[in-house]
C-alpha cells in the first residue's frame, strides 16, 4: 500500500516528475496544483492514461476528487495555478472549459445541469449547436431507448436515472474523446444504479476512455480498468482497479469500505 512520502513508490506505480505529454499516454497529468480562492485544494496531481481505460477516481468525501476532475476539466472553478494538462499531446492547462469541450473533454457534472423548459430532444440537440459534434440523435435513441421513448418530455421531468441518462447522452451528443462522470451513481436507486452501469459498459465497449469519480467505490472499481485514490488532495495510491478490491486494508482506510 501505498503512503504520501512514498513519492519513489509512486513513481514505480506509474506517476511522473517529468514536464510535457507522455510519448506513449493520451491523456498526461502533470503536476497539478489548483485553488478555491486561498484553499490549497489539488497538491501535485500526476498520472497518465492510456486511451481506451477507464480511470476509478476515488477517496473519502472532501479527499479532492471533484476538485481534481473540475481543474480537468479547466472550468474556472477551482483555479489551475500550475501543472500541465495534455490530450492527444496538446495541451489542455492553458485552455478554458470552452475550448477543452472543443477539444473532446466533455464532462457530466454531479448536478447534471438539465436544461429546464426544454424536452429531452430539445437538450440533445441544443448540444450539437456549435461543432464538433458527436452522435447523432439516431445512433443516441439506439443506446438509450428509454430517451427514445420520453424525447418530447421536458428534461426536468425525468426521474433522476432518466436524468442522468440524458446527462451523458448529451456529453455524446458532442465529440467525445475523454469523458468525465462525476458521481454518476449519486441519490439512484439501487436498480437504476444497475442500468447506469449497464451505460458505462457500453461505453468501454466503445472504446470511450473515461474518468469515473465515485462515492460508491467497489461499482466503480469493477467498472474500472485502473485506479487513483486521493487524500487531502494527494494521491496516496495509483494501480490496478483488481488490486484495491482485493486490498482491504487500503479500502479501509483511504475509502471508509
Amino acid at each position: 500500500m501505498l503512503k504520501k512520502t512514498d513519492m519513489s513508490d509512486l513513481q514505480l506505480a506509474g506517476e511522473s516528475t517529468e514536464t510535457g505529454p507522455s510519448k506513449d499516454a493520451f491523456f498526461s497529468v502533470r503536476d497539478i496544483h489548483a485553488y478555491y480562492g486561498e484553499s490549497y485544494i489539488v497538491q501535485g496531481i500526476s498520472f497518465d492514461l492510456q486511451e481506451g481505460e477507464i480511470l476509478a477516481l476515488l477517496g473519502r468525501n472532501g479527499a479532492g476528487k471533484t476538485s481534481t476532475l473540475r481543474t480537468l476539466a479547466r472550468v474556472d472553478d477551482p483555479a489551475l495555478k500550475s501543472g500541465e494538462i495534455y490530450l492527444a499531446g496538446e495541451s489542455l492547462h492553458d485552455k478554458k472549459a470552452y475550448q477543452a469541450a472543443q477539444m473532446g473533454i466533455q464532462l457530466v457534472p454531479e448536478d447534471r445541469r438539465i436544461i429546464g423548459g426544454l424536452t429531452v430532444e430539445e437538450n440533445l440537440i441544443l448540444a450539437q449547436v456549435s461543432e464538433p459534434r458527436g452522435w447523432e440523435l439516431e445512433r443516441i435513441y439506439e443506446h438509450f431507448p428509454r430517451l427514445a421513448e420520453r424525447r418530447t418530455q421536458i428534461g426536468t421531468t425525468l426521474s433522476g436515472g432518466e436524468q442522468q441518462m440524458l446527462a451523458v447522452a448529451r456529453a455524446l451528443a458532442r465529440e467525445v474523446k475523454l469523458l468525465f462522470l462525476d458521481e454518476p451513481y449519486e441519490g439512484l436507486a439501487p436498480v437504476i444504479v444497475q442500468e447506469i452501469e449497464k451505460i458505462v459498459r457500453q461505453i468501454k465497449e466503445l472504446g470511450i476512455t473515461t474518468i469515473i469519480v465515485e462515492q460508491n467505490a467497489v461499482a466503480a472499481l469493477k467498472l474500472a480498468d485502473r485506479a487513483i485514490i486521493v487524500d487531502m488532495g494527494e494521491i496516496v495510491y495509483s494501480g490496478s482497479a483488481q488490486d484495491v478490491l482485493d486490498d482491504e486494508d487500503l479500502r479501509n482506510e483511504y475509502l471508509a469500505i
